[in-house]
């Protein structure tokens, strides 16, 4: 085969893969900007207020349960984040909600339960996914200066939503006394504002998803087979797959059971499963692309090594202490 023709090939290949990680995403993108839409316009700063407790502590915990209120994946969560910080949403909660609420919600419950049943798997998911959000949540709290974490843009859309200039504010609306707005123009804003959030993110999401489409098409993963039932080497490959596949958290369950079912060509160690399901929603390529429209590099590295290593570690130490 010339140049050509592989090159021809492998474009073909990257280009049905993009496409295919792109549409299953981009739905969920804009199932985010709509919530995150309904959000800036119907939800007021006293909402937040009254939901959120006043010790950090305890505003991480709930964090972390905030994914069965706003029911969103990965690629969702991130504008509905960002409209929760401009609602007052303290920093370290918004990150507990970040990494726990594309786990922790009804319907990857459902589509867990359909592929595996309420067993380990099931349960693990759930179980590991609190950890390492809360864990890396109070972690955060201890940052005295949490608008540091931000990058500069949303840095400025906070500081304008709160009392700067009124360029970032939603329209006023005829509404009622309480500050809410009446039904129809609210939801003609709410819609307005979604469109600008899903075309603000959408350009994370096209380099990600541009990532994870090169990263599948030139690495190879048949070799994957060769460390699936090793108690190590299973977990950090099941990391790294995760990683770079960047399924959406309401589907990732599907691959994973082939993953898990020796007949199926896989047979990888529940550990790295549930390491699979775990750190994939949470940091994937596309994801990750994504968070830098709210949070600065720095920041963005450790909501990456920081759930990668505590996924990690809790894969190998249950493939090496518990017998499933």
């Amino acid at each position: 085969m010339d140049f050509a023709s592989e090159f021809a090939t492998q474009f073909s290949i990257f280009t049905t893969r993009f496409l295919g990680i792109f549409i299953e995403a981009v739905a969920f993108l804009l199932l985010g900007s709509l919530v995150a839409g309904l959000i800036a316009v119907f939800i007021r700063n006293e909402d937040i207020a009254r939901l959120m407790p006043r010790n950090p502590v305890a505003a991480v915990f709930v964090g972390s349960l905030l994914g069965f209120i706003f029911p969103v994946c990965e690629c969702g969560v991130v504008p509905v984040t960002r409209r929760l910080y401009q609602k007052g949403l303290p920093v370290a909660t918004g990150v507990t909600f970040l990494l726990a609420a594309p786990v922790m919600n009804p319907i990857v419950l459902a589509s867990t339960w359909s592929a595996f049943g309420v067993g380990p798997v099931l349960i693990g998911r759930f179980v590991i996914t609190f950890i390492i959000a809360v864990s890396i949540g109070l972690l955060f709290t201890l940052q005295t200066r949490p608008q540091r974490m931000l990058n500069p843009r949303a840095l400025a859309n906070l500081a304008t939503s709160s009392g700067g200039s009124s360029a970032a504010k939603p329209k006023v609306l005829p509404g009622h006394s309480g500050g809410r707005p009446d039904l129809l123009p609210g939801l003609r804003e709410a819609l307005r504002i979604a469109g600008d959030d899903f075309f603000d993110m959408g350009k994370y999401l096209i380099v990600g998803c541009a990532l994870a489409a090169g990263m599948q098409t030139f690495i190879a993963q048949d070799a994957l087979k060769n460390v699936a039932t090793n108690p190590v080497t299973s977990v950090l490959a099941m990391a790294g797959l995760a990683f770079v596949l960047s399924l959406c958290s309401t589907t990732d369950a599907i691959l994973a059971l082939s993953f898990a079912n020796p007949i199926a060509g896989g047979g990888f160690t529940i550990g790295s499963i549930l390491t699979f399901l775990t750190f994939g929603p949470m940091v994937d390529i596309k994801s990750m692309a994504m968070y830098l429209g709210i949070f600065s590099r720095k920041t963005v590295l450790y909501m990456t090594l920081l759930p990668l290593l505590i996924s990690v570690l809790i894969g190998i130490w249950l493939n090496l202490n518990v017998r499933f």
